[in-house]
């Protein structure tokens, strides 16, 4: 993991480009400075400063993931840190995320869950359905699919089946059904591949729930696929049909993820935020994400710090490599 390079000044503007690096060796900071360093970027008010409180529960749950690394085809980050909100009651990240690249065919599969609050054990139930996706998609890449895959629906249900059965395991009630099993484990989910080809990366993705999709192209942000839906009134709406209940219809967005363009998947921690994509943050994250960061900068990008917006946030991002031009 390359992380040599030091974060922004948390006191310089939370838009435009990020600064360059000292150079010569040695270190670029004194330890004295790390601290105001790492502090959250500040994007407009920024929420009430605090330190967080351990999460409650039986299992270890990691106040901040993060992972980076690059495929043939594309550069690939993950980040998912807990919400100021949860931070402040000591309730664990509810997030979850998982990547993985099919070696042989280059495909990389992705899924970003976002436990729903209301449910007893929504951090579970993320985990569970994002990392079941990652499964289910790989098996069929590595299948008959030669890099795809072909049954959405399949992946869906396996994913269904799955919080069905551990719902069944943890209530010791094996007959526990769609009921019991979102009031248990209820999670959004957008899952998805990205596929290299001769004729570029082509991408698929599903979405249950409103987390979403979004891409960077031509200096604009645009919302793909998920996200929260407006209302009758034309306000935004935050009724949710998560998993493990099915859509009617399953159908995946397909396109092409071009040269200089960025895929970003994620909850509504992050899409709420977001916008419509012409916003302080929409500006943020179209800035600082015009080529790949180190991962650790990318976690610390995501936990920017702006009055209101106190949710979980997780993310993914695709970038397709320009392998000619990293060969010059």
């Amino acid at each position: 993991m390359d992380d040599s390079s030091p974060p922004p000044d948390a006191s310089s503007p939370a838009v435009g480009p990020a600064p360059e690096p000292a150079s010569g060796p040695g270190p670029q900071t004194a330890p004295d400075d790390l601290a105001e360093l790492w502090e959250p970027l500040k994007v407009g008010e920024p929420t009430v400063a605090l330190e967080p409180t351990p999460p409650s529960g039986l299992s270890y749950r990691p106040d901040v993931v993060c992972d980076g690394w690059s495929a043939p085809a594309l550069h690939v980050r993950l980040a998912s840190v807990r919400g100021y909100q949860h931070r402040f009651d000591g309730r664990p990240r509810e997030d979850d995320a998982a990547v993985a690249c099919d070696t042989n065919s280059g495909t990389v599969a992705f899924a970003v869950a976002d436990g729903v609050s209301d449910a007893q054990q929504p951090h579970i139930g993320a985990q569970l359905a994002s990392r079941s996706a990652i499964d289910e998609m790989l098996s069929q890449v590595r299948g008959d699919g030669a890099g795809y895959v072909e049954n959405w629906d399949r992946l869906l249900y396996m994913v269904h089946w799955q919080l069905v059965e551990q719902t069944r395991r943890i209530l010791h009630h094996p007959k526990a059904g769609l009921q019991e099993t979102a009031g248990l484990l209820a999670t959004t989910l957008v899952a998805g591949t990205a596929t290299p080809t001769d004729s570029g990366v082509f991408v698929h993705v599903v979405s249950v729930g409103d987390s979403g999709a979004w891409q960077i192209k031509h200096g604009n942000v645009h919302r793909l696929v998920g996200g929260k839906p407006d209302g009758a009134d034309g306000l935004v709406s935050s009724a949710v049909e998560p998993l493990p209940y099915l859509p009617n219809v399953i159908r995946p967005l397909t396109f092409s993820l071009e040269q200089g363009t960025v895929l970003l998947v994620g909850t509504d921690g992050f899409g709420d935020p977001l916008g419509d994509g012409t916003g302080a943050v929409a500006r943020l994250f179209r800035d600082r994400l015009r080529r790949p960061v180190p991962p650790l900068g990318f976690a610390h990008l995501l936990d920017f710090s702006r009055e209101t917006f106190d949710d979980d946030r997780t993310l993914i991002a695709l970038w397709p490599r320009d392998q000619a031009g990293e060969r010059s």
